[in-house]
């Protein structure tokens, strides 16, 4: 009886968290970007194209569109355009730790 419970637990909770999105921290950059001037957008390796990622650096938060891939520099994990990087607040220091989800 308790293996069942317990599998069935391990089943709920792969459920779950498949559609709970996943939450990264690491460095980010940022670049040029891909897409209309001004636009809030941003290159990672495995979001699909379109989705929206919120991005967090000090106490800044902001919400940028998936719209290229990379970064292709190790140990990053996202790159953001100039105009999220100013709304971000980290275009003096380049690179930053963010955390994503």
């Amino acid at each position: 009886m308790d293996m069942h419970i317990a599998i069935v637990l391990a089943g709920a909770l792969l459920l779950l968290g498949s559609s709970v999105a996943r939450a990264e921290s690491g460095k980010a950059s940022y670049y040029h970007g891909v897409g209309k001037s001004g636009e809030m957008t941003c290159a990672h390796r495995s979001r699909p194209f379109g989705s929206m990622i919120r991005v967090s650096y000090r106490n800044h938060s902001i919400q940028c569109r998936v719209n290229d891939r990379g970064p292709f520099v190790r140990g990053r994990i996202i790159d953001v355009s100039i105009t999220a990087a100013r709304a971000l607040g980290m275009m003096q220091a380049g690179v930053v730790a963010v955390s994503i989800e």
